[in-house]
């Protein structure tokens, strides 16, 4: 596998896609640091209890994590990751990010009526979510 130079700086939210999977994953395993994670999370609508769920981290360990400008493990960054794609994926299926956003927070039948952000704590669950996307893209609603 290439060797590729991951930067300090922050991975912008618009930059970040499937082109380069080797980056991503080296990324990922490198460590996304807390600047890093919170440049990415601006573009989201989730609370810092979202992310906590999301990563099975606690909102304190969350805060330190800000104040120590600390990394990720590698479990939590390919999270971050899975869900800054999932999402860049959503809203070129909504056509929006406000249509996107709500419907993250409605609860949907073909996912057994949960909410969609809901899922994307669990690997299944965002596979799910993405699954479901496919659907509406194509115009296949359950």
């Amino acid at each position: 596998m290439k060797d590729y130079e991951i930067p300090d700086d922050p991975i912008m939210y618009e930059s970040v896609g499937e082109k380069d999977v080797f980056y991503l994953i080296q990324a990922a395993r490198k460590g996304i640091g807390y600047p890093r994670f919170a440049a990415l999370a601006k573009a989201f609508p989730f609370s810092i209890r979202d992310w906590s769920g999301f990563l099975h981290i606690s909102e304190r360990t969350l805060q330190r994590y800000s104040k120590e400008a600390k990394a990720f493990d590698p479990v939590s960054s390919e999270r971050i990751i899975e869900i800054t794609l999932l999402y860049k994926q959503a809203i070129t299926v909504f056509g929006s990010k406000n249509k996107l956003d709500v419907w993250l927070d409605i609860q949907n039948v073909a996912l057994g009526g949960a909410k969609p952000k809901e899922l994307l704590d669990s690997t299944l669950g965002l596979q799910l979510v993405r699954n479901e996307l496919v659907r509406i893209e194509h115009g296949i609603l359950s």
